[in-house]
């Protein structure tokens, strides 16, 4: 397979993990990695800078799958939907409010969907993907004056990435796409992390649905992928609980920036940990 530069993620996404790659790179697994599995993928920076030959990938938001599927199937679509899209204010909340209409929001093409997730992430305050308990978008306008939109240059590389390898995209509980794993797979975990009492802001985007209960069920499958000699190796925030859980594993603390956050005072960096079953 040819490697695609210019292959990189395509939204902001709350953790993503671009600025950590030089340090995940290191504490990958000495051999090569061909099979490879990313339950929570987000905007999938370690998905495109290993560019695997076979992939297993899922994310819960189904929007954001969908994106992804738009881009491998029909980019041209895709990038013509985005360029009749506005910078304005206005326009932006029209776009937005679709989903205020569930007859509207589920009349949307896959290529119109894709655009509407693409552009709000471009244009909305700061990157943030967030909806209310009733799963409308609700970040305000961003106010940029000339946000990138259309960036075709790189949805064309994801493009060509997701289509000379085997990518299989899936939109489920992290616990299906573990059970059919073959072996030889590498998985990483970037769960939505156990929050942080010292930086709770920064883990708010996905707490209320990713629970401890959810980390404690995240710890037995990856004691299940050990004892089938899968490797793996996940990030996560640095607490006691995620520490206890995973004491019998190689733990790394590493610092990190978190740059998407609605209060500017919870940018920074923190404190996370990465946990690998080898060595």
């Amino acid at each position: 397979m040819n490697y695609i530069e210019n292959a990189k993620p395509f939204v902001k996404w709350a953790g993503g993990k671009r600025q950590l790659l030089p340090t995940l790179t290191e504490l990958l697994p000495k051999e090569s990695i061909s099979v490879y599995c990313e339950p929570f993928v987000g905007g999938g920076a370690m998905l495109f800078h290993l560019q695997p030959e076979i992939a297993f990938v899922n994310d819960m938001n189904s929007e954001l799958i969908n994106a992804y599927n738009v881009i491998k199937n029909s980019t041209d679509m895709l990038i013509e939907e985005l360029r009749t899209y506005d910078n304005t204010k206005a326009f932006f909340y029209e776009i937005r409010n679709i989903d205020r209409d569930l007859q509207a929001f589920a009349a949307l093409t896959e290529v119109q969907g894709a655009a509407r997730f693409i552009y709000l992430n471009k244009t909305c305050f700061n990157g943030l993907y967030r909806v209310n308990q009733n799963g409308q978008f609700n970040v305000s306008f961003g106010n940029y004056p000339a946000p990138n939109i259309v960036n075709a240059e790189g949805l064309y590389a994801v493009r060509d990435y997701l289509n000379q390898a085997q990518v299989h995209f899936m939109s489920d509980d992290f616990a299906y796409i573990l059970e059919q794993l073959p072996s030889g797979t590498f998985v990483y975990f970037d769960p939505p992390y156990l929050p942080d009492v010292a930086h709770p802001s920064f883990t708010a985007y996905n707490s209320k649905c990713f629970s401890l209960d959810d980390h404690i069920r995240l710890h037995w499958w990856c004691e299940q992928l050990t004892k089938r000699g899968i490797k793996f190796m996940q990030s996560n925030s640095y607490t006691p609980i995620i520490a206890s859980l995973y004491a019998c594993y190689d733990i790394q603390l590493v610092q990190a920036r978190r740059s998407i956050n609605c209060n500017g005072d919870g940018r920074g960096a923190v404190n996370e940990v990465i946990i690998r079953n080898y060595i």
